[in-house]
């Protein structure tokens, strides 16, 4: 079934995607993030479908999504001081953290792990969905593994469709990247996959952060993971992906210009509006992700982007990336994984 809420979400239609939830069927639904594909998160064989719609790797834990923070004692246990700093400060919103399990969880969800990660949308409708189901949701980006995450209906509604209940249209999700996950390690919040709470805004509430070593590098295939998006190849389209990066504009336009040349044009750059003029592609094969001075528009439309490069099938696809600094943390920890790292950029030349 296919619901159109762009504009108001209809009450009657509310009221069986929620019995969906609670009858164990999976539902594609918006958050201010991605698209997710959801199920009851207390209900084992509801949770198994997740990954068979998916393909997803079962050691690949789920975030569990709330209505409300007065949910998150019906799940989680023994938070720490530090930790409710960070739920007072961004839930609701693009935030997940990851607490102490209750047994009420299933290991399916976790993965096996003593932790669940925990968010609570900041979307209307997501928040509906939760509030009227009456049971926390579990739902991973909605997206056959490895691929793109969904920041449209239209982007995954043909590679999903038959393998869910039910599909609510949100219209475009607002910020287009998966959440900040973090985990607190002696009191020091530990971001393990970066998203639109930068590491700048956690550091005013707690103080201080840190940075996971495996956000900018390749994760060993035998290590354990606590947070979607470390260890597989993710946010990938088919076609090869390559991403440079130089501080310098001059060199950027060089490389890229240099890359084009190698692969005989045969490409699709996803370039910024500013550099439009400047790199030499036909007009169907520049796909402007946005001002290099606007990330968060960079970071709405990235996604989709590749999509579109994708479908044109050239030999490569070209990105431009961004400073590792802010939201470009988070831009560029997508980047990175969806090109399994091949990255141009100062002191690695592979042209």
């Amino acid at each position: 079934m296919y619901y159109n809420w762009k504009e108001t979400t209809n009450t009657e239609e509310l009221k069986i995607v929620c019995n969906l939830i609670r009858n164990g069927e999976l539902v594609i639904f918006p958050t201010e993030t991605v698209y997710g594909i959801g199920a009851n998160a207390l209900d084992e064989k509801a949770v198994g479908k997740i990954f068979i719609a998916k393909g997803r790797p079962s050691d690949n834990p789920l975030i569990v999504h709330l209505a409300d923070k007065n949910q998150i004692k019906e799940v989680a246990q023994n938070i720490t001081e530090v930790e409710q700093k960070l739920i007072d400060a961004f839930m609701p919103g693009p935030f997940t953290l990851i607490l102490e399990r209750k047994s009420i969880i299933p290991d399916i969800v976790t993965a096996g792990l003593d932790t669940v990660a925990i968010r609570i949308p900041d979307n209307v409708i997501a928040r509906g969905i939760l509030t009227y189901s009456g049971v926390p949701i579990a739902a991973p980006s909605a997206n056959l593994s490895g691929k793109p995450s969904g920041t449209s209906v239209e982007d995954i509604r043909k590679e999903l469709e038959g393998k869910v209940s039910a599909i609510v249209d949100g219209g475009e999700t607002d910020i287009g990247l998966e959440s900040t996950v973090v985990k607190v390690i002696h009191e020091v919040p530990l971001i393990l996959r970066p998203g639109k709470i930068t590491p700048e805004q956690i550091e005013k509430v707690a103080g201080i952060v840190r940075l996971d070593s495996n956000i900018f590098e390749e994760i060993q295939q035998n290590q354990k993971i606590e947070s979607p998006g470390m260890k597989y190849k993710h946010y990938a389209p088919e076609t090869k992906c390559r991403v440079i990066c130089f501080e310098d504009e001059l060199d950027q336009l060089f490389y890229m210009k240099r890359a084009i040349k190698e692969y005989r044009g045969d490409v699709v750059v996803l370039g910024f509006t500013e550099h439009k003029e400047k790199i030499y592609v036909s007009e169907n094969r520049y796909i402007d992700i946005g001002s290099k001075d606007h990330l968060e528009e960079v970071a709405q439309k990235l996604y989709t982007s590749l999509r579109k490069a994708d479908a044109l099938k050239p030999q490569i696809i070209l990105i431009e990336g961004v400073k590792q600094e802010g939201l470009g943390i988070a831009i560029m920890n997508r980047l990175l994984r969806t090109c399994s790292y091949d990255c141009i950029k100062e002191n690695t030349i592979k042209i």
